[in-house]
């Protein structure tokens, strides 16, 4: 295979073909992969790309496929269902794994790989998209402004643009289940929403509530701070409603619900078109605190998530084929700096405190 090919899996998806079809921007070749040959044969034909089908249960064709290249780029979620086997094929292989995993649990299973990996001199990276790449060098960015810091704040907001059925599913999976926060080092769940306030993003002051998001597992392997918060723009009538959560977990939990929904994300659209997502913006906040008060704030703003996945997997990789990586279990901060999303196309950002 040509030094500048990888396997990117779940290519049919929104956000995997959006990475194929700008791959190559980067001097990129992606081999196109996925369980059914008639969504991935006709994209590949047009994008000019190889391709290869195979199931991620079936332990011999993943290895025959990983086994073909220098990394692995994951897009098929939710990623409890893929995450496992393809890692386990990139160790046996000694392939790199990248994903754009945002699911807590998630990042926690794939943290005990990183021994295992670290034998076999590959980098596993869940996270390499918006999930968590602009948040995770904020996060490192605080620390080094407050290297004492035992409390962190990370926030983000979605100004435009829409999901894809890949977000909306995993989302739909999520439904009835609490959040989480880091406390003194470990993960505790917590009510969904049990914490909310108002966060100047600069260009707006917006609501946001605690969700649990992946930060509250990278975030504190990246920094060491010991307790950690995300948070989401709501709107403050969705926030109050989730007060009373409680009384219908049951209901969002029955399956007759969950495949109402999922039939109604089927019948959407993939996902946000061209045009939305280039009128669509990411706003990010992050606040972190020492034990004697003293604080640092910064806010961040970058391209729609979807379009700020494409980029940062796409340099990720395209840093590792040309040698630039740390073996082991690695978060986008630790492994390329706080900088590292700075290197994406119209980022800003600023301190607001110090």
């Amino acid at each position: 295979m040509a030094d500048n090919s990888f396997l990117l899996y779940g290519a049919n998806g929104y956000t995997g073909e959006l990475i194929a079809r700008h791959a190559k921007d980067y001097d990129l070749q992606p081999i196109l992969a996925g369980r059914r040959e008639e969504v991935i044969k006709p994209l590949a034909n047009q994008l000019d790309c190889a391709y290869i089908v195979f199931d991620v249960n079936n332990t011999r064709a993943v290895n025959h496929a990983v086994g073909k290249v220098k990394v692995v780029l994951n897009a098929a979620g939710p990623f409890q269902f893929t995450a496992k086997q393809m890692i386990e094929g990139c160790v046996e292989c000694g392939t790199h794994y990248l994903d754009i995993n945002g699911d807590v649990s998630v990042f926690e299973f794939v943290r005990r790989y990183d021994d295992v990996a670290k034998r076999a001199g590959i980098m596993v990276l869940p996270g390499a998209g918006f999930d968590v790449v602009p948040t995770d060098c904020t996060a490192l960015f605080l620390k080094k402004l407050v290297p004492d810091a035992v409390a962190l704040k990370l926030a983000f907001a979605s100004l435009g643009g829409g999901l894809s059925h890949g977000t909306a599913t995993t989302m739909v999976s999520k439904l009835g289940k609490g959040g989480a926060v880091r406390k003194d080092g470990k993960i505790i769940s917590v009510p969904l929403g049990h914490r909310g306030m108002w966060v100047d993003f600069g260009e707006r002051k917006l609501f946001v509530m605690t969700i649990p998001w992946g930060d509250v597992a990278t975030a504190y392997y990246t920094t060491g701070i010991p307790n950690i918060e995300s948070y989401a723009a709501v709107s403050p009538a969705v926030y109050r409603l989730l007060k009373f959560q409680s009384l219908y977990n049951w209901f969002l939990r029955t399956n007759f619900l969950r495949s109402l929904l999922q039939r109604r994300i089927n019948r959407r659209v993939p996902g946000p078109t061209t045009e939305q997502r280039r009128n669509a913006a990411s706003l990010i906040w992050g606040q972190a605190q020492s034990p004697n008060g003293s604080q640092a704030t910064v806010r961040m703003r970058c391209d729609d998530g979807y379009t700020l996945t494409m980029q940062s997997t796409l340099l990720i990789t395209k840093k590792i084929l040309s040698g630039d990586y740390k073996p082991g279990y690695q978060t986008p901060a630790s492994a390329y700096s706080e900088d590292l999303v700075m290197d994406l196309p119209h980022v800003t950002r600023e301190i607001i405190e110090q």
